[in-house]
């Protein structure tokens, strides 16, 4: 019922800046809340993490390897989460997926596909 739509990844140098969107919508048009929303990542090999969710009032929790340098944010109306990454690491080269536990006519979790990010050297 619920399509997140990820956007805003690529191939940035160390030190660099990415943000990442990610866009709720239902197929009915209608979504009557949203409460939390995430980012997740996994890198090949590894298991995927939480790095960063916000609650519907704007609550936020990072990881720790993420904390000072990543910004996650939400616009309710837009039913929209962002991800600011800032001062980038190769370490942070991963699949970032979109997660949101969402509202339509029950509550249910919903992922993105992923949108890539590489960090090189």
């Amino acid at each position: 019922q619920v399509q997140l739509v990820e956007s805003g990844g690529g191939l940035v140098q160390a030190g660099g800046s990415l943000s990442l969107s990610c866009a709720a919508s239902a197929a009915s048009g209608r979504i009557f809340s949203i409460n939390y929303m995430g980012w997740y990542r996994q890198a090949p090999g590894k298991q995927r993490e939480l790095v960063a969710v916000i609650s519907s009032g704007g609550s936020t929790n990072y990881a720790e390897s993420v904390k000072g340098r990543f910004t996650i944010s939400r616009d309710n109306a837009k039913n929209t989460v962002y991800l600011q990454m800032n001062s980038l690491k190769p370490e942070d080269s991963a699949v970032y997926y979109c997660n949101a536990h969402v509202f339509v006519v029950a509550w249910a979790d919903y992922w993105g596909k992923g949108t890539l990010v590489t960090v090189s050297s």
